[in-house]
């Protein structure tokens, strides 16, 4: 069994047992957290698709830990203008893991 899910306004495909990383959930580690926002509950041939979200379906998740991506590297430069900036972001993320999928 399978959803997609909607969290911090990106869209995801997940099943049961897998580990996401999603945008930052003010959420303690080992909290249950429910995502009501299911465009999508699919169990083999059978495919329920929500208008905009399917009544009732529910995507429960742990959260395993908090943490921050990999840096990356800004650059800005002008040409012949003797002008570069750099800069660096690190992105916060939420850790889950889905525990289970309700259609």
């Amino acid at each position: 069994m399978y959803a997609v899910i909607v969290t911090g306004g990106k869209q995801y495909k997940v099943a049961e047992g897998e580990f996401l990383k999603i945008e930052k959930l003010e959420e303690a580690t080992g909290n249950s957290i429910t995502f009501d926002r299911v465009l999508l509950v699919g169990n083999g041939e059978d495919v329920k698709i929500g208008a905009p979200v399917v009544e009732g379906a529910k995507v429960t998740a742990e959260v395993v830990s908090q943490g921050r991506h990999d840096k990356i590297r800004i650059i800005k430069f002008r040409r012949r203008k003797h002008s570069m900036k750099r800069q660096g972001h690190r992105q916060w993320f939420t850790e889950v893991k889905i525990t289970g999928i309700q259609a």
